[in-house]
């Protein structure tokens, strides 16, 4: 767990609508970066599959006036150390776990999106006591290829090429391939400006990135099998947010997964893809606060 590629250096400073410090903490004798704000009952957000701290930069400064928000970039993602692990479920929740121990956290809402759903639900199942509440926005459901309409992620989930051949084409190509992916889980296209589409390219760019993705993605059937499936015995209170104009996986996936969920509540959010809370915030975060609320 303590082997790790080179460290590279963490900014001080996270570049979004505001710029807001960037913390750091030793977990396993590896750095995980966070953004830290406000006070008062804690959540934690969750990015997804390749995704970092940036997808949730509409949510700090409005959750923060009722909650202490947390989001942290998951180890292998983003401004965190990438280790060399094998990025296995039972290794990344012990990092979960260990992040909240570090940051003393006992217990949280977590909000997940996408991939990070997924990573809620594995919390939420194997450490119950740790979760107050679940907010799982577009993923994670069972049988993930055969719901998957997004051809651009399918082909980055089912891509047999080595990791260096990947990293080659990152370098060659990167740009394309972000513009790409984003054009499918950003259902506006008018919100894909240059600075976004650039900021985006330069997050895939860092040092030792490709790996841990390629990991986590070899690790997905183990992602299902151990957790999707498992929807059912959730029986923390549970908020299913969805797009309405997901490309990733449809809102009737969206609806499967709140329905496997006993009483849980499903919000479809209009005009919004797969990434709702960066699309529509005003809508979800509103959502957000009424829900977790004591």
């Amino acid at each position: 767990m303590t082997a790790c590629s080179s460290p590279s250096s963490i900014p001080a400073q996270f570049d979004a609508i505001e710029r807001m410090p960037v913390h750091t903490v030793l977990v396993h004798g590896q750095r995980i970066a966070y953004l830290d704000v406000g006070a008062g009952p804690p959540v934690i957000l969750i990015h997804g599959f390749g995704g970092s701290i940036w997808q949730w930069e509409y949510q700090q400064h409005p959750l923060s006036q009722d909650f202490h928000v947390l989001t942290l970039d998951l180890p292998g993602a983003g401004l965190s150390d990438k280790p060399a692990i094998d990025y296995r479920p039972d290794e990344m929740l012990d990092f979960f776990v260990g992040f909240m121990d570090a940051v003393k956290i006992p217990q949280a809402t977590l909000v997940g999106n996408s991939m990070g759903a997924g990573f809620a639900i594995g919390i939420a199942l194997a450490h119950p006591a740790r979760v107050a509440k679940l907010v799982l926005i577009d993923g994670l459901p069972q049988h993930v290829m055969e719901k998957l309409t997004s051809p651009s992620v399918r082909r980055a989930l089912e891509t047999s090429a080595p990791s260096w051949l990947v990293s080659f084409g990152n370098m060659l190509f990167g740009g394309l391939m972000i513009e790409s992916v984003l054009q499918e889980i950003v259902h506006d296209p008018a919100l894909l400006t240059p600075a976004v589409i650039e900021r985006s390219n330069r997050n895939r760019q860092r040092p030792g990135l490709i790996k841990p993705i390629m990991a986590v993605r070899e690790n997905l059937p183990l992602w299902e099998s151990g957790f999707a499936t498992r929807l059912g015995e959730i029986t923390h209170p549970t908020l299913v947010i969805w797009g309405d104009e997901d490309r990733v996986f449809p809102i009737a996936v969206g609806e499967e997964v709140h329905q496997s969920i006993k009483g849980s509540r499903f919000i479809r959010i209009p005009k919004a893809g797969h990434i709702p809370q960066w699309e529509q915030p005003d809508v979800v975060n509103q959502e957000l606060i009424t829900f977790i609320r004591p």
